[in-house]
This record gives C-alpha cells, structure tokens and sequence, in this order.
C-alpha cells in the first residue's frame, strides 16, 4: 500500500475517532446540561405553581365573595317580596303579634286588679271565717245541697281542690 493511502486511512481513522469522541462529549455534556435544564425546570414549576394556587386561591376567594353577595341580594328581595305579599294578605307581622301579646297580658294583668273581691253568703274565708251577707244568692255545692247564708259552707280539700268537705 501506498503511503498515501496509509495516510488516508489514518486520517480517516482519526477522523472517525474524533466523531466518536464528540458524540461522546455532546452526550456527555447533555447528561450534564440535561440535569441542570431539570432542576431549573423543577424550579420554575414550583415557582409557577406556587403563584398558581396564590391566582387560584384569589379567584376562589372573589368567586365565593361574589356569590355570597348575590345570594345575600337576592335574599334580601325575596324576604321583602314575601313580607309585602303577607301584609297585603293582612298577616301581621312578627313584631307586630309580639306587641299585641304583650298589651294583651297587660290588659289582662289590669282587669284582675279591677274584679271585685267579693265572697258569695255563707262561704268561708281564707282564715277559715264565715261570711254572711244576706242578699247573696245561695250557694249550691257540686253535689247539689244548697248552703244556707250563716251556716259554714263547704271548703276545698287543700290536697284536692276536686273532694269537696262538708
């Protein structure tokens, strides 16, 4: 073989080797440049997520915020609607049967103070005395027997206001 072609061969040897070699390098450097490109891909993801829940987070919070309102709004309306179409009706309110209640028992409260205290003839008092007062009707127990003005008239059983005693 000719020396040329010796030196042919061999630069093609070289050649191909130094193919190889910078396939090997640009792997190489890729493993490395890939692991860096990872972590700083991990890092920017983070980062992205992070203000993604804060976003997401806002949006949640002015969403719900704005369905409170409309639902507080439309609430609103709706108890006003219901409470006019009651008063047109002519039920009244709430306050207003509170406040009837209330002069009611007040009323009450007045006219028992204003009722005589007047025992019937021929009943006793409290003290175990017996009224006489000629010109009240007579009394008639629940068993039917009439009771004579002067005479000591039938008491309560204290244990049973039912029993009558004689």
């Amino acid at each position: 073989m000719d020396e040329n072609t010796k030196n042919l061969q061999d630069d093609l040897k070289e050649s191909a080797h130094r193919i190889w070699l910078a396939g090997l390098g640009a792997l190489a450097a890729a493993g490395e440049e890939g692991t860096k490109m990872f972590d700083r891909l991990v890092d920017r993801g983070r980062d992205y997520e992070t203000r993604g829940r804060s976003e997401a987070r806002k949006q949640y919070e002015g969403a719900k915020s704005s369905a409170d309102d409309v639902w507080n709004t439309w609430s609103e309306k709706l108890d006003e609607t219901v409470t006019k179409a009651l008063h047109r009706m002519g039920v009244p309110s709430r306050e207003e049967i509170r406040n009837l209640t209330q002069r009611v028992e007040e009323l009450n409260a007045k006219v028992e103070m204003l009722k005589p205290r007047v025992t019937p003839a021929g009943m006793q008092n409290p003290y175990g005395e017996v009224i006489n007062n000629a010109q009240a009707s007579p009394i008639v127990t629940p068993a039917g027997t009439p009771v004579t003005p002067g005479t000591t008239a039938p008491t309560l059983d204290p244990t049973d206001p039912a029993k009558i005693i004689a």
